[in-house]
């Protein structure tokens, strides 16, 4: 992750996701947005039949779909997402991403609390 991100957590910033999204073609881009020690925020811009193959994460997760749509699967269950919708994904479940037309996503992970 050698990536900087865009925003430094030391000081106050806005930026326009608009903006900053980027596409490739048959692709998809990621840009990291902010880091911090218990968080990451993450900017995706998916190509039209790009797809992210089911993984898990080890974080929770929040993802807020900014434009287009696409194929979410949350425990092997496909949901038809779009602009506005906004998805929360508890630690560890198994999900997917296909891009039924070109879409951008916001990606907020966050650290679960350490159990005592």
């Amino acid at each position: 992750m050698s990536e900087r991100p865009l925003i430094d957590p030391a000081a106050e910033s806005i930026i326009s996701l608009a903006a900053e999204t980027k596409y490739a073609a048959n692709g998809i881009v990621s840009r990291t947005i902010l880091r911090t020690p218990n968080s990451r925020v993450v900017l995706f811009g998916f190509a039209e039949g790009q797809e992210l193959t089911e993984h898990t994460s080890t974080q929770h997760a929040v993802i807020q779909i900014l434009s287009g749509e696409c194929e979410l699967s949350l425990a092997g269950k496909p949901h038809a997402v779009k602009a506005g919708d906004l998805i929360y994904m508890p630690s560890n479940l198994p999900h997917a991403v296909k891009a039924n037309r070109q879409f951008s996503m916001l990606l907020t992970l966050s650290k679960p609390e350490a159990k005592v």
